[in-house]
């Protein structure tokens, strides 16, 4: 993709990608080619491991085990 864009992370280089997640465009210094995604949202999804990070009760609030919609 090119589009004449500063990237949404360093604001120095032209977009080269746009998050598959977020839909930030990004320049190929801060967009990970295996995921698809910037390296924000990278650094949410895994562990530092390059493994799915697994939701647990860490990720929940204080009192709440469950949701009801």
């Amino acid at each position: 993709m090119s589009v004449s864009s500063p990237c949404e992370v360093c604001n120095r280089a032209d977009v080269e990608h746009a998050c598959d997640r977020c839909s930030k465009l990004v320049c190929g210094r801060h967009f990970d080619d295996d995921l698809g995604l910037c390296i924000e949202c990278a650094a949410a999804l895994t562990d530092g491991e390059d493994r799915q990070r697994i939701p647990g009760s860490e990720d929940m609030p204080d009192g709440v085990d469950t949701y009801r919609f």
